[in-house]
C-alpha cells in the first residue's frame, strides 16, 4: 500500500462521514467529529474492500481501477462507521 491510496481513503471517508451525518441529522456527531469518524472509517473501508477485491495499485502509479476502489471504500466505510457510532450514541443517551 502507498501513501496515495491511503490518502484518497481518509479524504473520501471524511466526505462519507459527513455526507452520511448531513443525510442523518438524528446521527450526526457535528462536522468536526464526523470528519474523525469518518476518517477513520474511511481507513478501515478501504483497507478492507481492496483486500476483498485484490485491487493494487499498478506499477508506477495508481490506475482508474483502483483509485475507484480507494474512493468508494473510504466513502462508504465513512458513512458506515458513522452511521454505527451515532446510533451507539444515541442507545447510551437514552
Amino acid at each position: 500500500m502507498d501513501v496515495m491510496s491511503l490518502i484518497i481513503q481518509l479524504l473520501s471517508g471524511a466526505a462519507g462521514g459527513n455526507v452520511a451525518g448531513a443525510l442523518l441529522k438524528n446521527l450526526s456527531l457535528g462536522t468536526v467529529l464526523n470528519s474523525v469518524v469518518g476518517i477513520v472509517g474511511g481507513g478501515l473501508g478501504g483497507q478492507i474492500l481492496s483486500q476483498i477485491l485484490h485491487v493494487a495499485p499498478a506499477a508506477g502509479g495508481l490506475d482508474i481501477g483502483s483509485i475507484l476502489t480507494q474512493v468508494a471504500g473510504g466513502g462508504v466505510g465513512g458513512g458506515g462507521l458513522l452511521v454505527l457510532v451515532g446510533l451507539l450514541k444515541s442507545l447510551t443517551s437514552k
